[in-house]
């Protein structure tokens, strides 16, 4: 009988233990519960703002930071390089467009006109949807349709503006995020092909026939001459070629990033990096001149490198 006495008498004095650790455990529980709660709900916060994205602890090259050195002037080719930090860090700005009447209005030294060969590209992020078009860049005269634009249409999606009808892909670029967005033309062709990040299509045109533009003045974030069609969002780095890129060169030149320099610089006709400014870093002088655009270097969130 003393002996099972003994026992009984650990066996209480080891669940008592245990009955307090288990309190003890759900005393901590109660008290920092709560506090454990709000940091997970703030740090889930900061996440979805971007504020860990690895991109805002890049390299950020100031404006104007790489630029094509032409040295016999505007369009020529003879020893034309690039200068400057031109390594592909990315912008400390990027253009902000209200969607209402900020645009960007530049010159069209070099711009391709009639049906010539030309390639157009930028990258894009877009805060709301169009109700009918959100011109990225544009020149020619849009009266009589005459004119090369790049935007997006047709519910949404990537387009090209051109003679007779636009040619508009199924790419859809959603709101709140950065795509890379463009087309090639080549000479003559009634089939632009249309991008958007990796992915391509070829696209016949509504009318049937050629691009015909008529140079006019062109436009970042409206429609060159008939005005309207304001883009709502952000934009950078757009560039104009007067040839029809490769793919390879295409997928380069996405792979580069926001803050890549042109892949050919032979045939480049525009390029503005929207860092800061409206400057024209081809060596073709084509500079804007901005209307209601502020540059803002809070644009990181939604851009993952390629």
């Amino acid at each position: 009988m003393r002996i099972t006495h003994t026992h009984t008498h650990k066996s209480r004095a080891y669940s008592s233990i245990a009955g307090a650790k288990s309190q003890s455990a759900m005393e901590y529980l109660m008290t920092y519960g709560w506090s454990i709660l709000i940091i997970a709900i703030v740090l889930a916060a900061l996440f979805q703002l971007g504020v860990f994205n690895s991109t805002n602890f890049a390299p950020k090259a100031p404006p104007g930071a790489c630029q094509v050195f032409r040295p016999n002037g505007p369009e020529t080719t003879s020893f034309i390089n690039l200068e400057g930090v031109c390594s592909g860090e990315l912008p400390q700005f990027v253009a902000q467009f209200n969607g209402a009447s900020s645009s960007i209005i530049m010159g069209t030294v070099g711009l391709p006109t009639g049906s010539s060969a030309r390639s157009a590209f930028a990258w894009i992020y877009m805060r709301s949807y169009a109700s009918v078009i959100y011109a990225i860049f544009s020149y020619g005269t849009a009266t009589n349709e005459q004119l090369s634009e790049l935007g997006t249409s047709c519910s949404d999606k990537v387009y090209l503006g051109g003679y007779a009808d636009d040619a508009c892909s199924t790419f859809a670029p959603t709101i709140g995020a950065w795509y890379f967005v463009g087309y090639t033309y080549a000479a003559g062709s009634t089939s632009p092909t249309l991008y958007m990040d990796g992915q391509s299509q070829n696209i016949p045109l509504n009318g049937g026939l050629p691009l015909n533009t008529v140079i006019s003045f062109s436009t970042i974030g409206s429609r060159g001459s008939y005005g309207g069609y304001f883009f709502n969002g952000l934009i950078s780095n757009v560039q104009i070629y007067n040839t029809s890129l490769s793919a390879n060169d295409v997928t380069a030149l996405y792979n580069e990033g926001i803050g890549g320099a042109p892949i050919d610089l032979q045939n480049l006709v525009g390029w503005w990096p929207l860092n800061g400014n409206a400057n024209d870093y081809s060596g073709n002088d084509n500079n804007g001149v901005p209307t209601n655009v502020d540059y803002t270097s809070s644009w990181t969130a939604g851009y993952s490198a390629p």
